[in-house]
């Protein structure tokens, strides 16, 4: 997507313009599909596919107006909270339907201990833990995992150094690493 556009869009849709919320979403789709896929790519326990993944964001998103959002940073920080949240609950979903024979949705990510499988309830938890503990950590950590945003992006987001960037992502990163082989 032509980046003197992206800001002109997104200023649109937080005044609640529905075209441009198409056009934003047209411009990024194959970026966050490419997230989505990140995401999903070990899944052995998850039914859901990169492009539903992206659709139930998407539906989520489109309901959202009124918005500050300065740049493409801040758009895919936001797809990955909602990014997180719909994983969440959809494992919620599955969670409630194990007794049933279901079973758990997982979350892999390589970012977070060289593709190792989490329940994604597990490691939501654990993100409201270190939000309490660390909130910069937390927040750093939902954009790195659920949003595929690079150290240098999310700096630029938080308005900070890569460095602060770094020693937060390697705190939180080791943080919930740690807490998550106890589990």
């Amino acid at each position: 997507m032509e980046t003197t556009t992206l800001p002109a869009l997104l200023e649109r849709w937080s005044r609640g313009d529905h075209v441009a919320f198409d056009a934003l979403l047209t411009g990024l789709y194959d970026e966050v599909h490419s997230i989505a896929t990140g995401l999903l790519r070990n899944e052995q326990h998850l039914t859901l596919q990169p492009t539903e993944l992206v659709n139930e964001v998407y539906l989520r998103l489109a309901t959202l107006s009124h918005l500050t959002l300065e740049d493409r940073n801040h758009f895919l920080s936001l797809a990955a909270r909602v990014t997180r949240q719909v994983l969440v609950d959809k494992a919620r979903a599955r969670r409630a339907q194990k007794r049933a024979g279901g079973r758990q949705v997982t979350l892999s990510d390589t970012n977070l201990g060289g593709g190792l499988v989490y329940d994604a309830l597990d490691v939501d938890e654990l993100l409201n833990e270190l939000h309490g503990r660390d909130p910069l950590a937390a927040d750093i950590v939902t954009m790195r995992v659920f949003g595929g945003l690079t150290i240098p992006e999310v700096a630029d987001l938080l308005n900070s150094s890569v460095a602060t960037v770094n020693r937060h992502w390697a705190t939180g990163k080791a943080w919930l690493a740690w807490e998550l082989q106890k589990r």
